[in-house]
């Protein structure tokens, strides 16, 4: 059953920061997780690295590379998850052709009477049962998940979709009648990346679904505590950190810094960013209050 509810059951805004699962290698990555649950992550979003990262800017595309080259694979990612030991609820960010082919290609099976041909149900069981809690498939639109919603409901994860200032209406709707857990909405147009500033779409793609019952966390260019705050405030009920953190990991490994000295680092930036969310989360309280 996914806990992704729980992220969002305190009155505090949810933090969710993103990292690809391998950057630089798996122990520096098991450690950097355990950093951000120290600096108040409530749910983390764990990349599976494709090889086609279509909505990803230069930073994560470059941490994907340095994952890929590094080895990893949807079976270690999986082990990687397995071994994980933090109390907050896990998402898998991954792209479709990952959790499609990974049956047939691993030679599994996904339970009594299924085969090894391709579909996600085969990933979506073993997830389910090395602890991930739901997912973000970027290149998946809502018109054609019907599998995925199927596999995610059987096994109890939840299936969280993206919004965006371009989606359409009629999208919208169908996203509605699909996505659990919460919904990622894209702050700008483009790819993911850290901005200087935050976006003015950011409230009014929040207005556009102001009416759904499933919480609302807002990604794409959020670097700073000051951001965290104000897209708060813009109501969104929680954020999505993903570049300013995988800069950090960056940074670290071209100075030849230790893990334990960027592990360190990626502990402040998260509790700046959940002190931010905080902050905006108490403003929009007074607002609303007057």
């Amino acid at each position: 059953m996914s806990r992704l509810p729980e992220a969002f059951a305190d009155d505090d805004p949810a933090f969710i920061p993103y990292l690809a699962v391998g950057d630089p290698d798996m122990a520096a990555s098991k450690q950097y997780v355990e950093a951000l649950v120290e600096g108040g992550a409530d749910c983390i979003e764990l990349g599976l690295p494709f090889s086609e990262p279509i909505a990803e800017g230069p930073t994560i595309q470059k941490a994907v590379v340095r994952s890929l080259e590094g080895g990893i694979t949807p079976e270690t990612y999986l082990d990687f998850i397995e071994d994980l030991d933090v109390d907050v609820p896990l998402v898998c960010m991954t792209y479709y052709n990952l959790l499609f082919r990974y049956g047939a290609e691993a030679g599994t099976t996904a339970g009594e009477g299924d085969s090894t041909a391709p579909g996600p149900r085969g990933f979506v069981k073993r997830a389910a049962e090395v602890g991930i809690d739901g997912f973000v498939i970027p290149d998946l639109p809502a018109e054609e998940a019907e599998e995925l919603r199927e596999a995610c409901d059987e096994f109890g994860l939840d299936l969280v979709f993206i919004v965006a200032p371009s989606t359409t209406d009629s999208r919208l709707e169908t996203i509605r009648d699909r996505v659990s857990g919460y919904v990622y909405v894209q702050a700008r147009l483009g790819v993911t990346g850290a901005q200087a500033d935050v976006s003015d779409q950011t409230a009014e793609s929040l207005a556009r679904i102001s009416d759904w019952d499933v919480p609302k966390a807002v990604g794409f260019g959020i670097s700073t505590g000051d951001h965290a705050a104000r897209v708060i405030e813009a109501g969104a009920d929680g954020i999505i950190v993903g570049s300013a953190l995988v800069d950090i990991i960056a940074e670290g490994a071209a100075e030849q810094r230790s893990t334990a000295a960027v592990a360190a680092d990626l502990r402040e930036k998260a509790r700046e960013l959940k002190q931010g969310a905080v902050r905006g989360g108490k403003r929009r309280r007074v607002t609303e209050s007057e």
